[in-house]
């Protein structure tokens, strides 16, 4: 899968959390996102912006072992491509199109931090 893709990763570590990775200037933007992905409009999550990742971790389905950073399962949730509807430094809106999600979700940055934003179906 080249170009535009996205993928989410259920990831039990420490807690049961989830993580969105978009194909950006040639990497993988991440979030971790606490809560189930909102598959309907008007239920909002907040998505924690982490480190980015290269792109081939968005194939990556593994064990992580005890003692390592993110130590715990890894599955592919979701993977799919997308398309940038708009984008700025505290908004990204785009079109997913995935085998589970489907339709315009919006990444919006909290006012004054760096790392919280929301997600949510829009």
């Amino acid at each position: 899968m080249k170009g535009n893709i996205y993928v989410i990763q259920k990831h039990h570590a420490t807690r049961l959390h989830y993580d969105l990775r978009l194909e950006l200037d040639g990497v993988l933007k991440s979030w971790a996102i606490p809560k189930t992905i909102p598959m309907e409009k008007d239920v909002k999550r907040l998505a924690i912006q982490t480190e980015n990742h290269s792109l081939e971790y968005a194939d990556f389905e593994e064990v992580i072992p005890e003692g390592n950073y993110g130590a715990g399962s890894v599955e592919i949730w979701d993977k799919g491509r997308f398309e940038i509807e708009e984008r700025e430094e505290d908004k990204l809106v785009i079109h997913l199109y995935g085998n589970k999600l489907e339709g315009r979700y919006c990444l919006i940055r909290f006012k004054g931090q760096e790392k919280n934003w929301l997600f949510f179906k829009c």
